[in-house]
């Protein structure tokens, strides 16, 4: 026999605009998607996103300190029409939900940018995960976080990248405590985690 929710009307692993926007308590939500490079993750949760009513806000972490990255950008902000604001946060996500209008509907995109960003500015992120923390616990509208899944790869060789798989799959773990829903990506397939 059928699911619950394939009784309610609705595909396993969807939600109504109702359940991304708030949580079982009522507060403002955060659904985590996650997944590899190329899995489909920031076209996902674009749409997730834009299930609910406009206007949006993408916080993008990424920076373009080469023409690749430039180009990658491009073409994320080509998919965004005039119904997004973007917010350029590489290293201040806290600042960026802060300072984002009450209901707005917020995509990040993508912690693991974020993390690294902080990292290579020899910044601390753990104080800078407490502070996002405390932010998104404030949220005035439903997050939607986008992080990359690192840790299911080989040891990387040096300590650098070691410290930063580390970091990533510590941040991947809190996210997802807290998230109203976890979502992986694996070849542009959602699957529902939680």
């Amino acid at each position: 026999m059928s699911s619950a929710p394939a009784a309610a009307g609705r595909k396993k692993g969807t939600w109504t605009s109702v359940q991304i926007m708030t949580s079982a308590d009522g507060r403002s939500s955060l659904t985590f998607v996650l997944g590899g490079a190329r899995s489909g993750k920031s076209r996902h949760a674009e749409t997730l996103v834009a299930a609910l009513p406009p206007p949006w806000i993408y916080v993008a972490t990424a920076e373009p300190l080469d023409d690749e990255m430039a180009a990658r950008i491009a073409a994320h902000k080509g998919r965004r029409d005039h119904r997004w604001r973007t917010i350029e946060a590489p290293r201040d996500l806290a600042g960026a939900l802060t300072s984002a209008a009450a209901g707005v509907p917020i995509l990040i995109d993508c912690l693991t940018l974020w993390l690294s960003n902080l990292m290579l500015a020899g910044a601390d992120p753990d104080a800078e995960t407490l502070r996002f923390e405390a932010a998104l616990r404030d949220a005035a509208g439903p997050v939607i976080a986008v992080a990359n899944e690192v840790g299911l790869g080989i040891v990387p060789d040096n300590a650098l990248a070691r410290r930063f798989r580390d970091a990533a799959g510590r941040l991947n773990q809190r996210l997802a405590a807290r998230a109203d829903r976890v979502v992986l990506l694996v070849a542009g397939i959602p699957l529902t985690v939680k």
